[in-house]
Parts: C-alpha cells; sequence; structure tokens
C-alpha cells in the first residue's frame, strides 16, 4: 500500500516561526544545537523531559578522526552511566561509487538483544576530506515511567571503500524509568566535526 504525504513549499511557515519548522505532523522546535570538534562524545543532558511527547536528534556532516568508523548512541535512565538496555533491530542498503555492487540486507551482528551497549546507527564513515554521515533519530515519550522508550533511526554514510551505506535501526529501550541523556560517540577515535541539533516534536 503506497502512503502519500502532502508537503507545504511555501515559506510563510518558516519565515514566521524562525525556531520551529512547520509541517503536516505539527511542529520541530529547535532546542539545542552542538558543535563537534575532535570530540570523544557528544551529549544531552537537558531538554528532555515531559515537555514533548517525542524528541529528533539531527545529525548532520559527522566527520570522524578515524576512517571507517561508526557513529553510536547510548541512552541514560537516571544515574551517569549510558546504559538502558535495549533490543534493538539493523538493516542497511548499499551501492557502490563503481555501481558494480548493491544490496539490501539485515545485519544481525549490528542489532542488540537486551544489551547496555551503545547502538551503531551510522556506520562505516570515511575520513576523508569530502566524507562523512548524516541522518536522524527520534525517541518517543522519553519520560513515561509506564512503557518502554521507543527509537528510530535512519542514517547514510559515505563509507570509507566508497560505497553509500543506507543504515535503518530502530528498538527500544526496556526500562520503565525515564530516560534523561542520550550520548553520541564513535566506536572507535573522535568526531572530528559536524552538528547534532536536538528539537522537540509537538
Amino acid at each position: 500500500m503506497a502512503l502519500k504525504f502532502a508537503v507545504n513549499n511555501s515559506l510563510s511557515a518558516v519565515t514566521t516561526v524562525p525556531t520551529a519548522i512547520s509541517d503536516n505532523f505539527g511542529s520541530m522546535t529547535l532546542l539545542q544545537t552542538q558543535t563537534a570538534s575532535s570530540s570523544s562524545t557528544i551529549d544531552f543532558t537537558s531538554n528532555i523531559d515531559s515537555t514533548y511527547d517525542s524528541y529528533v536528534f539531527k545529525f548532520i556532516d559527522i566527520h570522524p578522526a578515524t576512517n571507517g568508523a561508526d557513529l553510536k548512541v547510548g541512552f541514560r535512565d537516571g544515574g551517569s552511566n549510558y546504559d538502558a538496555t535495549k533490543t534493538t533491530t539493523y538493516f542497511s542498503a548499499y551501492h557502490n561509487e563503481a555501481g558494480d555492487t548493491s544490496g539490501l540486507a539485515y545485519d544481525t551482528g549490528e542489532d542488540l538483544a537486551q544489551s547496555t551497549n551503545f547502538q551503531n546507527i551510522c556506520k562505516g564513515i570515511g575520513n576523508g576530506n569530502d566524507e562523512s554521515g548524516s541522518g536522524f533519530l527520534q525517541l518517543f515519550n522519553p519520560s513515561s515511567t509506564v512503557f518502554v522508550k521507543h527509537f528510530i533511526s535512519n542514517a547514510v554514510s559515505y563509507e570509507a571503500n566508497d560505497y553509500v551505506l543506507n543504515i535503518y535501526t530502530a528498538g527500544y529501550c526496556n526500562v520503565t524509568s525515564a530516560i534523561d541523556g542520550v550520548q553520541f560517540s564513535m566506536n572507535t577515535g573522535t568526531i572530528e566535526s559536524g552538528v547534532i541539533k536536538l528539537y522537540g516534536i509537538s
């Protein structure tokens, strides 16, 4: 079944509400922007509360110091560690610059089953001057103390071996404590440059 969405292409909604982007699903209010500079982690420890039912993180041109590094995410459910237990799914589509290799596959090596490990959400990013990864992660109802906390992510990376990789990740933090912090980091080395923006969805 095909789904069709109407898009409002007028600029008036953006120019009249500079801190919120209006769309057919509500609005995105920018809460925080962090810029990486050889950063070991990028932590969001404020603005994640009961104000909004969901939050979106947009990561833009994430450039690793180490070639072929993966961007990963962890969630904090109280305390100081980003070790909320997660169960996730992970699949990706890929295509190389030569145009002779492509595919779509579920990757059992990247999903988690009741694990406190960080989840990879953008894989194999090259550290060449023109290489980076971008995408988004949406976290639903993080302040609930009744339900688990679901999240979805979609990202694209310019891989170190000259592939484009489109990655789909989804899962839940299997805790009933509120999620009050989110941390992004690379699986090796630092985030040399890039921007991550946090939006509240209403």
